[in-house]
C-alpha cells in the first residue's frame, strides 16, 4: 500500500489459516534449528548454498533454485528499512481523510462499471461482491499502480538471513522460489516492496501461492500483470478468511445519548433487533430489520464521532491488517463504493486527539494500575481499548473506550 501500513500483516491471521498457508512451505525442524543468522552481510553466502540444498529437498527444481539464487547477495538498505519503520499513528479521521479520497471512491466504482462481467464471475465464483475487492485494490496499490519495484528474492533472502524475523521469511523465501518453479513468474518479473509483498494485492509469497487464481485461463497465476487473477485471487483469500456471501459488512447508524456505551466494543456482538431496541437506527434515520444478525457498535473516534455496525464480515477485514484504522478505512471505502454517503463527522474534530507520545503514557499508566496493554507503542489496540474502558467505567467517564486527555488527566493524578 502506498501509505502506512503492516507490511507483515501475516502473523495476525488466525491459528488454522496460518498453519494452512505455511504448511508446504515449513523447513525440516532439525535444518532450520541448527540454521545460523546475522546481523550483517558475514555469512550470508554460506547460509544461501545451504539453503538452496533445502529447497531443492523441499520439491523445487534445481534449475529453478540455480536461475532465482545464484549471484544473490545480501541488501544492508533492506535490513535498514525493516529496523526504521515507522507505526502506524494515524487516527481514523486523518487516514481515512487521505486513503478514502474521492478518486479512490470514483475509480473503484468505474472498475466494477467497465469490467462488470469479471466481477460477476468473481462473486458468483467466491461470494465476495466487487465493491470490497476494490476497497483492497485501491488501498493496497491504487489499482495495480503502486506494486514496488525491488527484487523480490534479494529482499526475502536478506531478510530470511537477518536474525529478526528469519524463520519467518525463509518459509516466504521458499514459497518464492516455488511460485517460480510453478512458472508465474520468473526471478526478473517477480518484484514488489521491501518485505516480499507481491501483485496488486500485495500477497506475501506463501500467499500468492496457497490462494493465487489463474483465472484469465492463461496457465499461470500472475498477480502482477493480470488484474483478472489478482481479483479472483483475493476473493479466494477473503473467502478464506471467513467472508459469508450476501451479508453486510459495515453500516453507519446513529445512537442515542444515552445508550451503554460500553457495549461499544468489537467482542460484544448483538442482534440488530436488540441494538433497535437499544435506540440504533440507520444512518438515515430508518429502524434497523428486528432480525437477528449480530452486529458490534464501532465508534472509531470515540462517542462523538461517527458510529457503525461492524457485522461478522467485518472480521475479514481485521484479518486482512490487524489494525482497526485501516480495517474500518477499507470497509468504509468499501460501502462508499457500493453507494453509501460519507459518514456524519459528528463532533469528533473537536475531540483533542492524544499523540503517540501521550498514548504512550496512558499505555504506561494503565500497565501500572495493573492492566497488560502489551507493548508500550503509542498505539490503542485492543489490549490497550479494552484496559481504557474498565478505567472510564471505574472513575464514571462515558465508556467508549476511545483515549481521551479527560482520562489521561485523571491517570496522572492518581485517580
Amino acid at each position: 500500500m502506498a501509505g502506512l501500513k503492516n507490511p507483515l500483516r501475516t502473523a495476525t491471521r488466525k491459528a488454522a489459516l496460518a498453519a494452512l498457508v505455511a504448511g508446504p512451505f515449513l523447513l525440516p525442524a532439525a535444518a532450520s534449528a541448527q540454521q545460523a543468522c546475522g546481523n550483517s552481510g558475514a555469512g550470508f553466502d554460506q547460509w544461501l548454498a545451504g539453503f538452496k540444498q533445502q529447497a531443492v529437498a523441499q520439491g523445487v527444481s534445481p534449475r529453478t533454485v540455480t536461475a532465482a539464487l545464484n549471484g544473490v547477495g545480501y541488501d544492508p538498505n533492506i535490513v535498514a528499512t525493516d529496523r526504521g519503520q515507522r507505526v502506524f499513528g494515524q487516527n481514523f479521521f486523518q487516514f481515512s481523510d487521505r486513503m478514502v479520497a474521492n478518486y479512490r471512491i470514483q475509480q473503484g466504482r468505474q472498475q466494477i462499471q467497465r469490467n462488470p462481467s469479471l466481477f460477476g464471475r468473481i462473486e458468483q465464483t467466491f461470494g465476495v461482491p466487487g465493491p470490497v475487492l476494490v476497497a483492497f485494490w485501491g488501498l493496497e496499490t491504487d489499482f495495480g499502480a503502486n506494486m514496488g519495484d525491488k527484487s523480490t528474492v534479494r529482499s526475502v533472502a536478506t531478510l530470511a538471513w537477518d536474525c529478526r524475523r528469519a524463520d519467518m521469511f525463509r518459509t516466504q523465501l521458499l514459497a518464492a522460489l516455488k511460485i517460480i518453479d510453478r512458472g508465474d513468474l520468473t526471478p526478473q518479473t517477480m518484484r514488489g516492496p521491501w518485505a516480499g509483498e507481491l501483485g496488486q494485492f500485495q500477497f506475501l509469497p506463501d500467499h500468492y501461492f496457497n490462494y493465487g487464481v489463474d483465472f484469465d485461463g492463461d496457465g499461470r497465476v500472475d498477480l502482477i500483470r493480470s488484474a483478472p487473477d489478482a481479483l479472483a485471487s483475493a476473493a479466494n483469500y477473503v473467502r478464506a478468511l471467513g467472508w459469508k456471501a450476501g451479508q453486510p459488512w459495515l453500516e453507519e447508524v446513529r445512537v442515542p445519548a444515552n445508550i451503554a456505551w460500553d457495549q461499544a466494543d468489537l467482542s460484544t456482538k448483538l442482534p440488530r433487533a436488540q441494538w433497535a431496541r437499544m435506540g440504533v437506527v440507520r444512518a438515515g434515520g430508518g429502524q434497523l430489520p428486528a432480525d437477528q444478525l449480530t452486529a458490534s457498535l464501532l465508534l472509531p473516534m470515540g462517542r462523538s464521532g461517527p458510529a457503525f455496525l461492524a457485522y461478522p464480515n467485518f472480521d475479514v477485514f481485521t484479518e486482512w491488517n490487524n489494525s482497526l484504522v485501516y480495517a474500518t478505512s477499507a470497509a468504509y471505502l468499501a460501502t462508499r463504493v457500493a453507494g453509501a454517503g460519507p459518514f456524519n463527522r459528528g463532533q469528533g474534530d473537536r475531540i483533542p486527539v492524544l499523540s503517540m507520545a501521550q498514548v504512550k503514557e496512558l499505555q504506561s499508566l494503565l500497565n501500572a494500575r495493573g492492566h497488560h496493554v502489551g507493548r508500550i507503542d503509542g498505539i490503542a489496540g485492543a489490549a490497550t481499548r479494552q484496559a481504557i474502558k474498565v478505567e472510564q467505567m471505574r472513575l464514571g467517564l462515558p465508556a467508549d473506550s476511545y483515549p481521551t486527555p479527560d482520562l489521561l488527566a485523571a491517570l496522572r493524578a492518581g485517580r
